[in-house]
């Protein structure tokens, strides 16, 4: 059967709150080490934009502060362009915009071609005239009046923190925010995955999988993993 790359996101998970500890933001919440980050995120983002919740949307945006440079681009640019939301893909813009000096995010600017939208339903205008624009979204396609998301960095883990729970941000740190981290992470807790499933499990294409799981069998094999772990 020819291998078909999976969709990127999925519905919100029952688990979600677990997942949203297990990325690192402080919730209360057993965490799942497991969770998918850049999904995480993307669901986040709804629940903030779309629903209203603005306590997960400002440790969403704190995390995005402290950890973005650890993104797998790739999968939130898919994540992205799959959500329906037009807020969603809005806030996302905005962090584009906030986080342009990192260009893989420079995509993310197209998903969203619409007007400037504000986060708050009313009162905007007056409350950014009385208090001014949060400056990580000024100039950007959402107009978020300063004080609206509070940023505190306790609301989130530390990258050293964050590298002891989540291995799969563990494995990005050490070899960069690629597919291939995230391949080697699927391994690292099921070895003897079929090519197909591991590039399911991971979202990666068949092509990238393959390469490293014939890397990860030659470490394996010639006794290399623990050493490089």
């Amino acid at each position: 059967m020819t291998y078909r790359r999976p969709s990127a996101l999925g519905d919100r998970p029952d688990t979600f709150t677990r997942d949203m500890v297990g990325v690192g933001m402080s919730f209360a919440a057993e965490p799942n080490p497991d969770a998918p980050i850049e999904e995480t995120l993307l669901h986040a983002s709804s629940l903030g934009m779309d629903d209203g919740d603005l306590r997960v949307l400002s440790v969403l945006t704190t995390w995005l502060g402290v950890h973005s440079t650890h993104l797998n681009a790739d999968r939130l640019v898919r994540c992205v362009s799959e959500h329906p939301s037009a807020r969603v893909r809005a806030y996302w813009a905005a962090v584009a915009h906030w986080l342009r000096k990192d260009r893989r995010f420079a995509r993310l600017t197209k998903l969203y071609r619409g007007r400037t939208l504000d986060l708050l339903p009313v009162g905007t205008e007056f409350q950014i005239a009385r208090r001014g624009e949060d400056e990580r979204f000024a100039g950007s396609a959402l107009r978020v009046p300063s004080g609206t998301l509070r940023d505190r960095a306790a609301d989130v883990l530390s990258p050293e923190a964050l590298v002891r729970q989540h291995a799969g941000y563990r494995n990005r740190v050490r070899m960069g925010p690629t597919w291939r981290a995230d391949v080697w992470t699927v391994l690292e807790s099921a070895p003897d995955l079929s090519v197909a499933e591991v590039a399911r499990r991971a979202g990666s294409s068949f092509a990238t999988a393959w390469q490293v799981v014939q890397d990860f069998a030659l470490l394996r094999a010639s006794g290399g993993l623990a050493a490089s772990s």
